[in-house]
């Protein structure tokens, strides 16, 4: 039997009431939701990855990481249920007290933040180009209308936030934005379509590239090491655990989430590893961090003007529409960290409008800053999207704080934390390594 949920998410009445009028989600929203939180912006670095890793190994990682992604989620809500918490970081203090509770908060807001700052910077990229290694890459903006004051990055970023995300972000329920969800997901669905069209036509006339099937190992040490930065970027494609608690507590039962989580993630694992391989055929080791700046005529394409187009643009629309997902749990955790006592966000707009602007114009002067976004994968991949999605969940279930973990999912949780955490102390020296590298060249 699964215990009674204490409280919903954001409760309108007396939380110990069961109205039949209470308005709970939908499942269909809930799998929109979550396969939206999956496919970010993560999925442009993944022919990047596969360019890296080669073929094989790229495609037995994603099948892992999803497969693990789907247990760890699994460990979060069947601890939940079993307790009186309703939020990620509610079961982090059952577990391991206050501290545990801030640092699951913390993270959780460094992950959310920083991915709202990489899908500002993508489309920066899209709509206003970027330089790369001394290569002008023109944005949508630029090809359609030439080059202009008003279509320079920062003007037409400030367009999106003023006009796009201010609207959304001011969603108080993240079923509410179900249907962006679902428009944003057959978006991303649309740039891999076209995009493994490209690469089938591509293949029957012989212009693909030749990918590797294996990395390449030549130089030694430093090559071998490289693998595990671009792992990581994989890691941080498939976190999405941060907003569990917001969907699954808006379902009539919580654990339905589950079942939604498991199609989701299978979606996005397709999705993933499609992309990756058709990209990788497409460009091979011409590939870009940002899948997308291949996808410019400017890059040597031969790609018709027309799907060029419409392939940044869907993926770009795609970005604008997940972003207010992740400021949806930014806020709520960041409200949680702060007022942890008062009443629910939801029935306090000064503390509501109080979080939501400064945040917005917080991303906004990032996204300005911030010039590329492998590197934020790398780290975001390597320490904080590593500890949401495996490190916590697996030491909650170690910490059986309710007697509810079984040998075998002490097992499976105590691998999953070697893993994560050997990967992730590796992953990290070799990105501080390779930056002080670069730094001194």
């Amino acid at each position: 039997m699964t215990p009674a949920i204490k409280a919903p998410l954001l409760p309108n009445q007396d939380p110990s009431s069961s109205s039949p009028e209470e308005k709970h989600g939908s499942f269909s929203g809930a799998i929109f939701n979550v396969s939206t939180s999956i496919v970010g912006a993560g999925i442009m670095a993944i022919p990047a990855a596969f360019k890296v890793l080669g073929v094989i190994p790229s495609l037995s990682i994603i099948v892992i990481i999803a497969w693990l992604s789907n247990v760890s989620a699994g460990f979060l809500m069947k601890s939940t249920v079993a307790g009186d918490a309703t939020t990620y970081a509610g079961v982090m203090k059952e577990s391991f007290g206050r501290p545990g509770a801030v640092a699951v908060q913390v993270i959780t807001m460094v992950v959310t933040f920083g991915s709202m700052i990489i899908f500002s910077i993508i489309i920066g990229d899209v709509l206003s180009g970027n330089e790369k290694g001394g290569v002008i890459h023109l944005g949508l903006l630029q090809g359609w209308f030439g080059s202009h004051w008003w279509n320079t990055r920062f003007f037409s970023l400030l367009f999106i936030f003023v006009f796009l995300f201010l609207p959304l972000v001011l969603c108080r329920r993240v079923d509410r934005l179900a249907l962006s969800s679902a428009i944003s997901f057959l978006l991303a669905l649309l740039f891999v379509v076209i995009s493994s069209v490209l690469a089938i036509v591509a293949l029957v006339q012989g212009k693909t590239k030749s990918p590797r099937l294996f990395p390449d190992l030549n130089n030694g040490g430093q090559s071998f090491f490289n693998l595990f930065t671009a792992s990581p970027v994989i890691v941080t494609a498939f976190t999405f655990h941060f907003n569990l608690h917001p969907v699954g507590f808006e379902l009539k039962d919580p654990l339905q989430v589950l079942s939604a989580t498991r199609v989701s993630v299978i979606l996005c694992a397709t999705i993933y590893s499609a992309t990756g391989l058709f990209c990788y055929l497409l460009f091979g080791d011409s590939t870009m961090t940002d899948v997308l700046m291949n996808f410019d005529e400017s890059s040597g394409s031969s790609i018709g003007s027309l799907l060029n187009d419409v392939v940044r643009a869907s993926y770009a629309i795609h970005l604008m529409l997940v972003f207010p997902l992740l400021n949806f749990s930014l806020r709520a955790n960041l409200d949680e960290l702060l007022f942890p006592l008062k009443i629910a966000l939801v029935n306090d707009n000064k503390r509501f409008f109080g979080l939501t602007f400064p945040l917005l114009i917080s991303c906004f002067l990032a996204a300005i800053a911030i010039p590329d976004i492998w590197y934020f994968f790398q780290f975001l991949g390597s320490t904080s999207t590593v500890s949401i999605a495996f490190i916590f969940p697996a030491a909650i279930v170690l910490r059986n704080v309710n007697g509810i973990s079984t040998l075998r999912e002490k097992v499976v949780a105590s691998v999953m934390l070697a893993l994560a955490v050997a990967t992730s102390l590796i992953a990290i020296s070799t990105n501080i390594y390779t930056f002080t590298e670069t730094e001194e060249a």
